[in-house]
């Protein structure tokens, strides 16, 4: 059972925004699938209480702040929503529970600097963990300097860079409604689906 963590201790990266659309991907080929929230503020979990009945079905799991519970049986993927501030004991609990952990990162100076710590953490204990871990761009042109500077500072640190996801409005109408992309027609969402795609492809490897 592939457990796949989105985390960045920085706040305002776009965890809620990763962690549902993997969520609804996975639910999209038809997997039972569990999205957890450790972050007291339940963006995820608001997000899920939105999804219509019509949709995919999505599964919660009571994530508990003080002890972490194993997913039900039945349940074939996980996506587990990470807060910000994240570190210490808390965030070794969660990545024991990862098999991927997916980090989130916008392209600019602040937020690089703010996650350099985190993501030297990662690649230093990836293969004490056997975890495969990878970085999304967020809300970024991918043909643009910043998305360059983006992949020059991830290659220091020997990570891959997943994709790079553009500033749309397309999450943020979707995410009202507690739908993802992987819920709507392909052509309304055709262009974001492509950035998509070497995303999901990691996950499913």
């Amino acid at each position: 059972m592939p457990v796949i963590v989105v985390a960045n201790p920085k706040g305002g990266v776009g965890k809620s925004t990763l962690s549902t659309n993997i969520a609804g991907y996975f639910a999209s080929q038809g997997h039972a699938v569990m999205l957890g929230d450790a972050d007291v503020q339940q963006s995820s979990m608001l997000w899920l209480n939105l999804r219509p009945a019509a949709a995919k079905a999505i599964a919660s799991w009571e994530f508990g702040f003080e002890q972490i519970a194993k997913p039900p049986k039945g349940t074939t993927h996980v996506v587990i929503d990470t807060p910000a501030g994240l570190h210490g004991k808390r965030l070794k609990e969660i990545l024991k529970l990862a098999d991927k952990v997916i980090v989130p990162l916008q392209p600019s100076v602040f937020d690089i600097f703010a996650t350099r710590a985190f993501l030297d953490e990662l690649a230093q204990n990836r293969h004490a963990m056997k975890t495969e871990i990878g970085v999304v761009g967020m809300r970024v042109d991918e043909r643009t300097i910043a998305a360059d500077k983006l992949r020059e500072f991830v290659a220091t640190l020997d990570l891959p860079v997943l994709g790079f996801l553009r500033d749309t409005q397309n999450y943020i109408h979707l995410a009202a409604g507690g739908l993802t992309l992987f819920d709507v027609a392909p052509s309304r969402v055709e262009r974001d689906l492509e950035q998509w795609q070497p995303i999901c492809e990691w996950l499913e490897a």
